[in-house]
């Protein structure tokens, strides 16, 4: 039986369905009938419920699946609609589903050339591992229904994305549905990881880095979180739901973490031929061959800190002063956990 991971469907000998194959049927279903389906027609007629429908009635399974695919097909922005029974009002058994066409079809002023449909099947193969692969999959449904096919033939080497960050899952989900969410943050420069209580506005991706922007309910004010930062697993709060945030936030707080970016500079001399000089040579805006010094933007001191800490003794931080004297820091701790800890 499939699940919402998306496993596989079917039994014994029945054809093994995957979810996103029986969520395009679906949705193709319903798309085609102006009048809608009631439940009973879509489980023995539609591919992915039909092969393990039972007329003897026994199909309390495949009702939760059905329950679950709806809630899939919503979070996909997918408008489907229930509809009443005139002459059984009240009565679920009678209830009737659809998705409006109107609603669905792309603008007319939208349009895809065979390049872009190449591209967003490409992006789609790059976040299939780890906690994205559920939205690629849900991404490929959706141009499918659209009557979009990517022409995968076009793409001969797909590379592979993997979030590390466990939070971005649950964000995720709960950016989908307007909810709220609380985790333990460790703020660098406190003690102990701290509980907040957060609306999450966007997940963005800068510099190589997830961060959370939301409005953090204790503190009654706008924050940006590090996912690398978040300790242990985040709760949805149920019944947490709060106002949409404005459309451009995600281009909005893109713009303020770039332009912290680029108030922070740092000159730091790296050695020659080093491992140091190249990885972070690709990211100077600046270069003194001569003097072996290269400067670059960055937006997290403490991050960068723990960076140029790994090179040893390949890179020495000319300026800031703050960044000279944290990287001291945590070399000089790595020293004494050597002399204290031996080879244990």
């Amino acid at each position: 039986m499939a699940d919402k991971a998306g496993r596989t469907s079917g039994t014994g000998g029945d054809a093994r369905i995957q979810v996103e194959d029986r969520l395009f049927s679906l949705v193709l279903a319903l798309l085609a009938t102006e009048s809608g389906l009631s439940k009973a027609e879509i489980l023995s007629t539609v591919r992915g419920y039909a092969e393990r429908y039972e007329p003897s009635g026994q199909n309390a399974s495949l009702e939760r699946q059905f329950e679950r695919d709806k809630d899939d097909i919503r979070e996909l922005g997918i408008p489907l609609e229930t509809i009443e029974s005139p002459d059984r009002p009240g009565d679920n058994q009678s209830l009737r589903y659809r998705i409006p066409k109107g609603r669905y079809d792309l603008p007319d002023e939208v349009r895809f050339t065979p390049d872009e449909l190449a591209l967003l099947g490409l992006a789609a193969e790059v976040w299939r591992e780890a906690s994205l692969s559920s939205d690629s999959q849900r991404a490929l449904t959706k141009l499918r229904a659209l009557g979009i096919e990517p022409r995968e033939a076009v793409i001969g080497y797909a590379p592979r994305l993997r979030v590390r960050d466990a939070a971005f899952e649950p964000l995720r989900q709960a950016l989908d549905r307007r909810q709220a969410v609380r985790f333990r943050y460790f703020k660098p420069g406190e003690p102990a990881p701290r509980v907040r209580t957060i609306e999450p506005y966007a997940v963005v991706l800068h510099e190589g880095r997830w961060h959370l922007h939301g409005r953090d309910r204790d503190a009654d004010g706008l924050r940006t979180f590090l996912l690398s930062r978040i300790v242990g697993p985040v709760e949805q709060l149920a019944g947490t739901s709060f106002e949409a945030p404005p459309g451009d936030v995600q281009d909005r707080i893109l713009a303020e973490l770039e332009a912290l970016r680029l108030r922070n500079s740092a000159d730091l001399a790296v050695s020659s031929g080093s491992d140091a000089e190249v990885r972070l040579g690709k990211r100077a805006y600046r270069r003194d061959d001569d003097r072996g010094v290269i400067s670059l933007h960055y937006t997290d001191g403490v991050v960068l800190a723990d960076e140029l800490a790994a090179y040893g003794p390949e890179v020495r931080v000319l300026s800031p002063a703050a960044l000279r004297a944290a990287v001291r820091e945590r070399l000089e701790t790595v020293a004494a956990a050597h002399r204290d800890g031996g080879d244990a």
